[in-house]
């Protein structure tokens, strides 16, 4: 009975994080979402055209490799349910059908091409992922000790599940190199000139406090998370340098060197340590207060990013970037729609563990 639940438990994490892997293809396949139109052509005449001389090996690999990381966290999920053939059968077919059904879409979209080559190229990064959680499934010492380490630091259940599966969605959403450290408000400071003398910019208060407000967000559904909650003094730090880890590389990657470290600024040290001094106050206060708190926090956090910042825009910080292609335009904009969400989901979520 104990191995069955653990099983359950598994897939349900691994069923969630791979949904929510499916909506970020939609969002990036479909985004802006505008302009919908007939144009007169047949998917069955896309699907048989001769391959496209005109596409490149860069975009087969992004095509690959965007569809990748949903066939291994599929594959994962079904191989907690059935066997290796019928996982790799079904995450196959999955990440088939997900991909023809964007492609499908895309012929009403002006701004979009469909192609038969993005079809096989994401199927074939779907399998590969597939076949990469086949093998990862076969890891059973590695997989022992991860169950073991998840059971004795977070709660479980369904309603855990779904909390893990929003942190994950956080991590993903800041590590943008174009947001301040737990910011919202895109960095859109014009090219520079050497030795040029920038105007001086006013201290931004509004968003240093949503740099307070979202870093109490994380402290929140860390508390809900935690076996023992003042664990959470320990795994925001631990969260937080990872974030600031993946996002230096991303801009070492991604935007100009002058750019490299706009994404550390006042705004969001004064936030964060404000935040740091808030989250050990929640500490003392009995479960059903930090709830409340939580709740609060997430509706404050919601009304500044939608009524302070209403008028940034995704496309505001690609002068900051050295990358000439259209995935950061729509990485930016899924950024933004994560900041507009997640205070509803952690809602969400606290009022699920609330009833628990």
């Amino acid at each position: 009975m104990k191995d069955l639940f653990v099983t359950e438990n598994r897939a349900r994490l691994r069923t969630w994080l791979a949904i929510g892997y499916a909506l970020f293809i939609v969002y990036a396949s479909l985004s802006p979402f505008s302009g919908w139109r007939e144009q007169g052509l047949d998917f069955i005449e896309v699907l048989g055209e001769p391959l496209r001389y005109t596409y490149t090996a860069f975009d087969a690999t992004v095509n690959l490799l965007s569809y990748l990381p949903f066939g291994l966290l599929a594959g994962l999920a079904l191989r907690a349910r059935c066997g290796a053939l019928a996982s790799v059968i079904f995450g196959l077919c999955l990440g088939a059908m997900l991909s023809a059904g964007m492609e499908y879409l895309q012929m009403y979209l002006p701004a979009r091409i469909s192609s038969n080559m993005d079809l096989l190229a994401n199927s074939a990064g779907a399998l590969l992922g597939v076949l990469l959680a086949m093998s990862m499934a076969s890891w059973t010492g590695l997989s022992v000790r991860l169950t073991r380490w998840r059971s004795g630091l977070f709660h479980q259940g369904k309603e855990m599940d779904f909390g893990l599966a929003l942190l994950a969605l956080w991590i993903f959403g800041q590590i943008n190199p174009s947001l301040p450290m737990l910011g919202n408000v895109f960095i859109s400071e014009v090219a520079r000139q050497p030795f040029a003398t920038l105007t001086p910019v006013p201290f931004g208060w509004w968003e240093s406090g949503a740099v307070t407000l979202n870093l109490l967000m994380l402290g929140t559904l860390l508390l809900t998370l935690l076996r023992t909650p003042r664990n959470a003094a320990t795994a925001l730090p631990v969260i937080l340098s990872v974030v600031a880890l993946v996002k230096f590389l991303m801009a070492a990657a991604l935007l100009k060197s002058w750019a490299l470290l706009l994404w550390i600024n006042s705004e969001a040290v004064l936030g964060m340590l404000l935040g740091m001094v808030l989250l050990f106050a929640m500490l003392s206060l009995p479960r059903s207060g930090a709830i409340i708190f939580g709740a609060a926090v997430a509706l404050a956090y919601f009304a500044v990013v939608n009524f302070v910042f209403g008028d940034n825009t995704p496309a505001a910080a690609m002068s900051v970037y050295h990358w000439h292609y259209g995935h950061l335009l729509n990485y930016n904009g899924l950024a933004q729609t994560i900041s507009l969400v997640f205070p509803l989901l952690l809602l969400f979520h606290l009022w699920r563990i609330k009833k628990v």
